[in-house]
């Protein structure tokens, strides 16, 4: 079955047993491609100087397509972190979304310029906004689960962090209550080895993160972040469980990380020639493209025209942030502190809507 109950018709037999047709086959690596290629134009506006700060999500974008492709795109929700552009985006938001995020452009939907890049949100795809200190997004993913399970939406929450935002505090608060409501809550854990320059073994006393979750009395499943299908399997499992009042799952992503930390990071000082080198043979874009060209999936006619998509929206996606306007500086403080109380007629603006900072009287 597919993350929406329908079965899928299939042509080739790669996706059969999970009910992916060849069509969604090509819709998720057209996916994992564009948000490596908006990613890669990220950086090289970075170093023209055209945007202040990059926190890449290249190497972990196979996971995070795959996970997310279980979910129900605008009924389900997600609590993303800085490194999730290809989470957001498989959720719904585009190209242009995410370059106006990094030029903190008025009509930025993730937070109207207000924030730093890789802070991403938006209410009109139920993608609630990441917040700088690390792991307090699962608090509030939770939250969401239990009003879930007490509204009988039939909606899943989930989650998604770093391995080393998983040691902080809220995480145990958060599943421990989770575990105990049985609430409808994912939890995506994408391990790519480093908390920053801080190796995995220096961070965590057990092998996989995953084996925390006996504690807890839920699922802890390791999968391969390199390999798509098998993370849609085990997300599609989790969300299945959850949707069905069966409570958590925690999954454990073993992804890599292709960048430093960020565009302000030099990993190697801390990385060796062959643990970099290793990272790179893990990357899930080109094992995903050898695995649907073998499987007749993916023609080369038919990656040649989205070779050429995908370039045309990244460059499409960079005018358009480019051409955009800046926040007006005399509206610095609208949405810092409350300027209506709940009660009251909501404002007619709103994140994405050219020119909303100037107001409902145009000034």
């Amino acid at each position: 079955m597919t993350a929406t109950g329908h079965r899928a018709k299939t042509s080739s037999q790669l996706g059969a047993d999970v009910g992916l047709d060849d069509d969604q086959l090509r819709a998720m690596y057209r996916m994992v491609a564009l948000a490596r290629a908006i990613d890669e134009r990220m950086w090289v506006l970075n170093r023209a100087g055209r945007i202040p700060f990059v926190i890449s999500g290249q190497g972990h974008e196979g996971a995070q397509v795959g996970v997310t492709w279980a979910l129900r795109k605008g009924h389900d929700w997600i609590a993303p972190y800085y490194r999730s552009i290809a989470m957001c985006m498989t959720f719904g938001m585009n190209a242009r979304d995410i370059m106006l995020a990094q030029y903190a452009r008025a009509s930025d939907p993730s937070s109207g310029g207000r924030q730093m890049p890789g802070h991403y949100g938006d209410r009109r795809h139920n993608l609630l906004s990441v917040s700088s200190p690390v792991a307090t997004q699962i608090l509030h993913a939770v939250g969401i689960a239990l009003a879930a399970k007490i509204r009988h939406t039939d909606q899943v929450a989930l989650a998604a962090m770093g391995e080393g935002s998983s040691n902080q505090g809220d995480v145990h608060e958060a599943l421990n209550f989770a575990a105990i409501h049985r609430l409808p809550f994912v939890f995506l854990v994408e391990n790519n080895g480093y908390a920053i320059s801080v190796p995995a073994a220096m961070e965590i006393s057990v092998p996989d993160v995953a084996q925390r979750a006996a504690g807890y009395g839920i699922p802890g499943v390791v999968v391969d972040g390199s390999d798509v299908l098998a993370c849609y399997r085990a997300a599609l499992t989790a969300v299945e469980r959850a949707r069905a009042g069966e409570g958590p799952t925690l999954i454990e992503a073993k992804v890599t990380r292709l960048t430093g930390h960020s565009s302000d990071d030099q990993q190697t000082k801390y990385r060796t020639e062959e643990d970099l080198a290793a990272g790179k043979r893990s990357d899930a874009l080109p094992h995903f493209r050898d695995q649907l060209r073998a499987a007749g999936v993916l023609t080369a006619e038919v990656e040649a025209a989205l070779t050429d998509e995908i370039s045309a929206l990244v460059t499409d996606a960079t005018d358009f942030a480019e051409a955009e306007p800046d926040p007006l500086p005399s509206s610095a403080m609208r949405w810092v502190y409350a300027e209506d109380w709940p009660s009251e007629t909501p404002p007619p603006w709103g994140f994405g809507e050219p020119g909303h900072d100037a107001g409902p009287g145009g000034t």
